[in-house]
């Protein structure tokens, strides 16, 4: 039952009791009368006392009931408040390990051999930019040895060396000497001499440049220099079709030589032995093969002459064994022709850019293709090669800002 109904019940019921039968005033000479004013009095001060305590407890009741609503109320909010934000908070944890874990797994993933550090656009060119930062990183760095071989340089004191091919010419003089007075150009055509800075991007031939779609920014280089064999045919939209040069030796030289090269590309030879002077100068000369003599000649036709044949000077092979992957003198692993090209555009260029660079870990896959263009695996080359060596040179390159990586390893 409710205060009010309470009250109303109480005070009709007192009032029944105590009200007075007729409308005149009571008679103070009757002793019945006199009691029934007198109960009357002590029960209405009786129910003024009792509406009172009523309205106290009733109105506490009250109070204390909406008090404890509202903490009841205010602690739910609170728990639902401190929930949600619990809730956040392991939402948060859970991106933040999530992204850890990611990014960890990423790197481990491509850091194969060297980190991933990639650039998107040619950049500006400073002058002396690489031979400043190479100076202090490779021993007695020095531009002053030719590009490449001319008959003069033969003996030529600077050019004077105790290593043989591919690291220097000694042992090699009368067979270099033949061919060079057949293939005799070795200037530097006037439209990369007179460059006032050099922009140069190596191209390598691994596995990265597939799907890559650099195309169009390797053909926006001043100098693109390509390896080997590596097709430009049917992967333009990755590669490019722009080359100014081309190192090759002769095993390699199977690259079509109408539509992988230029009308102006610089074919350069590198030189690994002796025979492959020999071999050259029996391909341009379509002279007679003897297959017996020689067994793994290559069987290639030369078409282009000799008026873009270049012979790469041996000392940028020295420079690579000796000077960057710290080679003894009874150098046995050669560095492959990708890190050769590398070691000469430092001597050449005054900014250096790679892609399609790296290799596969060999103690974690031994079939994943290397190169973009077919499925040969590290078997090939990792027992010909220091690949983890020259990784790691790579990375220091990189790393220094010398030079700069388009793809990733």
């Amino acid at each position: 039952m409710s205060y009010t109904a309470m009250s109303l019940a109480l005070r009709g019921l007192i009032g029944d009791s105590v009200a007075p039968r007729g409308p005149g005033p009571p008679s103070p000479s009757s002793p019945v009368i006199a009691t029934g004013a007198a109960l009357g009095g002590s029960l209405g001060r009786l129910f003024t006392l009792i509406h009172s305590l009523l309205y106290l407890c009733l109105d506490g009741q009250m109070d204390r009931y909406k008090l404890h609503e509202k903490y009841i109320l205010t602690r739910v909010k609170r728990k639902s408040n401190n929930k949600l934000r619990s809730i956040k908070g392991q939402w948060k944890f859970l991106l933040l390990f999530g992204t850890f874990c990611f990014t960890a797994f990423w790197f481990w993933h491509t850091d194969i051999e060297s980190p991933r550090i990639v650039e998107s656009a040619v950049p500006d060119c400073s002058p002396g930019f690489v031979a400043s930062k190479a100076a202090a990183l490779i021993k007695n760095y020095s531009r002053d040895h030719p590009i490449f071989l001319q008959l003069s340089d033969i003996f030529w004191p600077r050019n004077e060396t105790l290593y043989q091919l591919p690291y220097g010419t000694y042992k090699s003089e009368k067979v270099m000497m033949k061919f060079l007075t057949l293939a005799n150009t070795y200037h530097i055509p006037p439209e990369i001499e007179r460059l006032p800075c050099k922009k140069c991007v190596v191209v390598g031939s691994g596995f990265s440049l597939n799907n890559s779609s650099l195309g169009e920014e390797i053909n926006k280089y001043d100098i693109v220099i390509r390896l080997n064999n590596a097709p430009v045919h049917k992967y333009q939209q990755d590669v490019g079709n722009k080359t100014t040069m081309r190192l090759f030796y002769p095993e390699s030289a199977t690259f079509n030589q109408f539509l992988d090269v230029n009308p102006d590309t610089l074919l350069v030879l590198v030189p690994f032995k002796a025979l492959d002077l020999e071999w050259m100068k029996i391909f341009i000369n379509d002279e007679e093969r003897d297959y017996k003599k020689h067994p793994k000649m290559p069987k290639i036709k030369w078409q282009l002459g000799t008026q873009n044949i270049r012979v790469l000077n041996p000392y940028f092979m020295e420079v690579a064994a000796t000077k960057m992957l710290r080679h003894n003198k009874k150098i046995k692993l050669k560095p492959t022709t990708g890190f050769l090209a590398i070691s000469f555009a430092l001597h050449f260029c005054d900014v250096v850019h790679i892609a399609g660079f790296g290799y596969p870990p060999v103690s974690v896959n031994n079939t994943q293709p290397i190169h973009y263009y077919n499925l040969a695996t590290l078997k090939n080359v990792a027992k010909a090669h220091s690949v983890v060596r020259e990784a790691s040179i790579l990375r220091k390159l990189l790393l220094q800002k010398v030079i700069r990586n388009l793809t990733y390893f």
